[in-house]
């Protein structure tokens, strides 16, 4: 009980001493303030925002009770001592003025340890700002993070964007003294975007973080000539309005004239390097921001126009984000050879492919944040490489020479010249196999390939690579069984897709849609010959058979390769099949299936007699037909060679043939 007792009453005593203390250093601050408005009557009737020694925080009404509950709320926790380790109230508002003055703008320390009780206290610059942020701690030392002014601010949640600055009651200043007061003690050069005055402000952007954190610390640092401090806030804000706008025609002008003063004729290179600085357009009041789409669209006009030959281009230092209207380069200035984009903001190598057209040998991307996306410098280098073969030079350093085929002058690809054998009696068994092999793919029955493959064969099938979803095209039915190592990456899921052994290769091509190949359309290349080995590719166009042996309007292309090996009598087998499938093209769509096929129930080649066999091969090389073609001309003449060879000789002369009927 006495122990309780005396416990409310050390309470009761420790709150009167607190009441009694607080008012005495209430009636202090008030004799205090009293005094000050006698040495101010010029300026009761005006309200000024500007913080003067000891006054009120919102700039009118008495000293009430925040600043000394604060005080109590200290001593209450056991501290009787100041924010920065003063004995107490009372000592702190007796701490000497050591703020900057009008006639001196130089730092001085011992500003750092003056108390405002109206305001709050601003950590040193210490480099610690986004560590305070990340712990919850404003710029300003108080709850919250980002920049704050005195009365608050918004949070900034990156290091670069835009920042508005704004000193209340600025209007009074004179802009040149305000600015260079500003610059002498801030520890960051910056460079005041649009200066202007709104109402009793002055208000300016800067897009720069470390600026802007440097000028949040000038706040209250800088006295006027009346006695005031010079307040600075600070706020993260988007893009000024001016500079989303086009540049006016006077403004062009000047542009071009300061990049005239910036280009060296000699080396052809212009050297645009923080071209938002530059003294020229600074004085005519012009914003010139490359990271802006009009700004970087009137640059490129006037190279367009004036230098199109310009050969090395300096867009360092310019807060560049994206590259998408530099890809207008490409085509507009087709010699640029060096181009620099360092110190920018470019925050992945995507970006270079919006300017990989240029041919590039020189490129400077240092000081941007994708180069810190690779875990080494090959890998570096690489992915460069890949937008730009012909580099040399990356970031100053020589590149190994880079390996190409590339030519100054532009080169058309040779048209197609057709079929290539090698021999004719290569072509003869070629020609005869591909007749009885696409006869019996063709048929409703596969069955019988059995005879074509080698025991131990083996196939395999391939679509083209894509990232969309292919079951929405007709090469749905092959996709899922397609073995493109771009995006089959598993071994495992490889050696499954290869299909082994005669008996499973058949049994998968049973699976496959039925087809109709447009034999008129093979294109044939041997690719290797000897006496024990065979290997040839044919290309061509087909569609699938639905129901009713009717045919899909969409036509595909196909590319495939046999190997193979001697078989019987004058026959092949197959030891390997790879069967390549893609969408055909317009042009193949085109020619495809302009002459009749013959079906697979009345294909002429399982029913012709040896002689015929033989005069068909002998009638197609001479006449240069293909088979069908061939086929169907000694037919007409009841395999009469002679009159078949003279009745084609005089239609090929007339015209009358199709370019159809040839071998490609």
């Amino acid at each position: 009980m006495f122990r309780k007792r005396y416990s409310n009453l050390s309470v009761v005593t420790r709150v009167l001493n607190d009441d009694h203390e607080e008012f005495l250093v209430r009636r202090e601050v008030r004799s205090t303030d009293l005094m000050a408005q006698c040495d101010n009557t010029s300026l009761l009737p005006q309200h000024d925002d500007r913080t003067a020694p000891f006054r009120n925080r919102k700039g009118r009404g008495g000293h009430k009770g925040r600043p000394f509950d604060r005080s109590r709320r200290d001593r209450q926790r056991g501290s009787h001592t100041g924010v920065f380790g003063g004995p107490g109230p009372r000592s702190r508002l007796d701490n000497a003025d050591g703020d900057v003055t009008m006639s001196d703008s130089s730092q001085d320390s011992s500003s750092q340890n003056r108390f405002n009780p109206y305001s709050r206290n601003f950590r040193k610059g210490d480099g610690r700002f986004d560590r305070d942020r990340r712990q919850g701690k404003g710029a300003g030392g108080g709850r919250g993070g980002g920049f704050r002014g005195d009365r608050g601010g918004l949070s900034v949640k990156a290091r670069s964007g835009w920042y508005k600055v704004t000193i209340p009651h600025g209007r009074k200043y004179d802009k040149k003294w305000l600015v260079q007061a500003l610059q002498n003690i801030c520890s960051v050069p910056y460079n005041p975007v649009q200066y202007h005055v709104d109402h009793s402000r002055v208000q300016f952007y800067v897009d720069d973080h470390d600026a802007a954190n440097a000028l949040l610390k000038c706040s209250h640092k800088i006295t006027d000539s009346d006695g005031y401090k010079v307040e600075v806030h600070v706020n993260p804000c988007s893009p000024p309005s001016f500079l989303v706008s086009d540049l006016k025609p006077e403004h062009l002008e000047y542009l071009k004239q300061c990049m005239a003063k910036r280009f060296d004729g000699s080396q052809q290179a212009l050297d645009l390097n923080n071209i938002r600085t530059d003294p020229d357009l600074v004085s005519q009041n012009i914003e010139v921001i490359l990271n802006r789409k009009t700004s970087m669209e009137a640059v490129i006009k006037i190279i367009e126009e004036n230098i199109p030959e310009l050969t090395c281009l300096n867009l360092s230092n310019n807060r560049i984000q994206k590259l998408d209207e530099l890809a207008e380069l490409v085509s507009k200035v087709p010699n640029l050879k060096t181009l620099n984009l360092s110190h920018n903001e470019l925050k992945t190598d995507r970006e270079l492919d919006k300017v990989k057209g240029l041919k590039l040998v020189e490129l400077w991307l240092n000081r941007n944040p994708l180069c810190a996306l690779f875990k080494d410098q090959a890998a570096y280098i690489s992915a460069v490489r890949q937008r730009f073969p012909r580099l040399l030079k990356l970031d100053g350093q020589d590149l190994p020479p880079p390996i190409g085929f590339d030519v100054e002058t532009p080169t058309a690809i040779p048209p197609c010249k057709g079929s290539c054998f090698g021999s004719d009696e290569i072509k003869v068994l070629i020609l005869h196999f591909l007749q009885q092999y696409y006869s019996i793919y063709d048929s409703g029955n596969r069955q019988p390939l059995l005879d074509a493959y080698h025991d131990g064969a083996s196939l395999s099938i391939t679509t083209p690579y894509t990232t969309q979803n292919p079951s929405r095209s007709s090469l749905g039915e092959y996709y899922k069984d397609s073995r493109n190592l771009k995006r089959i990456k598993d071994t495992t899921m490889r050696f499954r897709l290869l299909k082994h052994t005669r008996l499973n290769v058949v049994a998968f091509l049973n699976e496959l849609p039925k087809t109709q190949h447009d034999i008129a359309s093979f294109t044939i290349d041997v690719n290797t010959y000897t006496n024990t080995l065979l290997s040839f590719t044919v290309s061509g166009v087909f569609k699938e058979v639905v129901v009713d042996g009717k045919s899909r309007e969409s036509t595909m292309a196909f590319s495939r390769v046999f190997i193979t090996v001697p078989a019987g009598n004058s026959g092949l087998c197959i030891v390997n099949d790879q069967l390549f499938i893609r969408m055909a093209t317009t042009e193949e769509i085109r020619r495809a299936f302009v002459a009749p096929a013959p079906t697979p129930s009345s294909s002429p080649v399982p029913t012709l007699t040896a002689p015929q066999q033989e005069m068909l091969t002998a009638f197609s090389q001479e006449s240069g037909m293909n088979l069908e073609w061939s086929q169907k001309c000694l037919q007409d003449n009841e395999w009469d060679f002679n009159r078949a060879a003279q009745i084609f000789t005089q239609l090929k002369a007339e015209g009358k043939i199709p370019d159809v009927a040839f071998i490609k």
